[in-house]
């Protein structure tokens, strides 16, 4: 699906429409526009936007690939970037990625992705009720660029309070259900550490290196994306190392558990031992045991069993083992 932005800086109106408002904006150099493409890139289609736009057939590939890692790239007349964004349906850590890819002229802005983006349409409401102008494409790919990397923000500190909470159960509870999500973050969040290197990597570029859009009135605005992209970087290191914590943190206390457990279990054997060693060898089938003609001899067994369980408990708490 092809929407379109059509700004006329005669009459200051914005207009919303489809791939026919192309040929009104060839026909003036002063007006500005904006092409979003929701789906795949054709054949005809990718002709369309190298002979109307002038993008490069590359450049075109890479924009059509849904797992191309993000990347910038300087053509004559625009710039090329490509964002790792969320889908419209992802609000959690295990999220569903979207490759954004953005041409960027002074007269244009051509979009395109495979699935719904919430920051594509967030950006363009913008500029219907006037948040945005259309007249610095610059400027309106660097807020698009803004609301992509706060939406993993939210994601970030929605994962922040659930691992406190996973740390606090972890200290009563032994669940390997825990101990599977918190697994599960760990590789999530493998993956979004990769995505925000390449982000930090792509905005440290266009922040040293201007092009076309991204002159240097638009410094600060690229240093506030920069900013925001190196945070979601290290809020994400903070968090695998948090996750990677509670992962130790789970295998130590589970066992210690099971070190408590087998020294209980070796106190018991450890009393039992004398007593069993006491029982076998009065109940042996010896024809003359002289304890066995002892009229109190039941009795004085049972006192030497309960004085060496008594002793060995003592011992035992003398020494802090029990």
């Amino acid at each position: 699906m092809l929407t379109t932005l059509h700004y006329d800086p005669q009459t200051d109106t914005l207009t919303r429409g489809d791939a026919s408002q192309i040929a009104s904006w060839q026909q003036r150099e002063d007006t500005i526009l904006w092409l979003n493409i929701d789906g795949e890139i054709d054949d005809q289609l990718s002709e369309s936007l190298q002979r109307d736009f002038g993008l490069h057939p590359l450049a075109l590939q890479d924009a059509s690939r849904d797992r191309h890692p993000p990347k910038v790239e300087d053509f004559d007349g625009h710039t090329f970037m490509l964002l790792r964004g969320l889908s419209a349906d992802s609000d959690s850590i295990n999220c569903d990625n979207i490759v954004l890819a953005l041409f960027v002229g002074p007269r244009f802005i051509v979009t395109r992705h495979s699935k719904r983006s919430l920051s594509i349409e967030r950006t363009m409401n913008a500029l219907e009720v006037g948040e945005l102008s259309l007249q610095n494409t610059g400027a309106v790919a660097l807020k698009l660029s803004r609301y992509v990397v706060k939406r993993y923000h939210k994601i970030l500190f929605d994962l922040e309070s659930r691992l406190e909470e996973l740390e606090t159960v972890m200290l009563t509870t032994a669940d390997d259900k825990i101990l599977a999500e918190v697994v599960l973050y760990k590789t999530d969040l493998t993956r979004l550490r990769r995505n925000f290197h390449y982000h930090v990597e792509l905005f440290d570029t266009l922040r040293s290196a201007p092009s076309v859009p991204f002159d240097d009135s638009l410094y600060h605005e690229i240093n506030d994306v920069c900013e925001h992209q190196h945070r979601a970087a290290s809020l994400a290191d903070l968090f695998y190392q948090v996750s990677s914590d509670l992962i130790d943190g789970y295998i130590s206390i589970s066992a210690h558990r099971l070190n408590n457990i087998m020294k209980v279990l070796t106190i018991i054997t450890a009393i039992f031992v004398p007593l069993t060693f006491i029982a076998g060898i009065y109940g042996m089938n010896f024809e003359y045991i002289p304890e066995l003609k002892y009229k109190d001899g039941y009795f004085i067994v049972w006192g030497v069993m309960l004085t060496i369980t008594a002793v060995l408990i003592w011992l035992f708490r003398r020494r802090k083992w029990l």
